[in-house]
C-alpha cells in the first residue's frame, strides 16, 4: 500500500489471555504464517482500505457503536471449517453471536467504511487457513474440545501499514 491518502483498518475483539496466545500458538504450529501477525480475535470488520483522512470519522462511529452495546459474554466452543469453500479452521461462537453480528453490521453501515464481501459475515476465531490438509485436519481435531468463556468489554480498531503485524491504534469501550 504505497499511497499515503489510504490506510488499511480493521475492527476485532481480542481473545483474552490464556486463550489468546494458546489458540495463536497453535495456528504457528499449523504453519499458518498469518499467526505471527495476526493474534486471535473474533473480527468485526476484516482487512479494508479507506480514506486516512476519514479515520477521525471512522472512529467516532466506532464510539457511537461501542457506547450504545452493553458487554456482552462470548463462549468459544469446538471447531468448525469452511471447507471446501476455502481452506479455514476455526473455534466457533457458542454464544455472543448474535452480539457480534449486530456490531459488524452497524460498523458497516459508515459511508467511509466500504467493504464488499465475498462471503456472509460470520463470527469465528481462525486457527489454521491455507495449510495443507493434514495440518488443518489435525488444529480441527486438536482443537475440537476447546471451551473459553469470557466478558467482552470493548472492540479494537487495528491499522495494518502492509508489512508487519496489525497494530493496535485504539479501543473502544462497550456500553459508556
Amino acid at each position: 500500500m504505497s499511497d499515503p491518502a489510504i490506510t488499511r483498518i480493521g475492527v476485532a475483539i481480542d481473545i483474552p489471555e490464556p486463550w489468546g496466545s494458546a489458540l495463536t500458538r497453535r495456528r504457528a504450529e499449523a504453519g499458518d504464517p498469518q499467526a505471527a501477525w495476526t493474534p486471535a480475535h473474533v473480527t468485526l470488520l476484516g482487512p479494508t482500505e479507506v480514506a486516512a483522512d476519514a479515520l477521525p470519522a471512522i472512529e467516532k462511529h466506532l464510539e457511537e457503536i461501542a457506547s450504545a452495546q452493553p458487554a456482552f459474554t462470548v463462549h468459544l466452543r469446538g471447531t468448525g471449517t469452511f471447507r471446501p469453500v476455502t481452506d479455514v479452521v476455526f473455534v466457533a461462537l457458542a454464544q455472543g453471536i448474535s452480539e457480534c453480528e449486530l456490531l459488524a453490521e452497524a460498523i458497516t453501515r459508515s459511508e467511509d467504511v466500504r467493504r464488499d464481501t465475498r462471503f456472509p459475515y460470520h463470527p469465528h476465531v481462525t486457527v489454521a487457513q491455507d495449510v495443507p490438509a493434514d495440518a488443518l485436519d489435525a488444529v480441527f481435531e486438536d482443537l475440537a474440545g476447546f471451551s473459553a468463556r469470557f466478558e467482552v468489554a470493548s472492540f479494537t480498531l487495528f491499522s495494518h501499514g502492509g508489512e508487519g503485524p496489525w497494530r493496535p491504534r485504539r479501543d473502544f469501550p462497550l456500553g459508556r
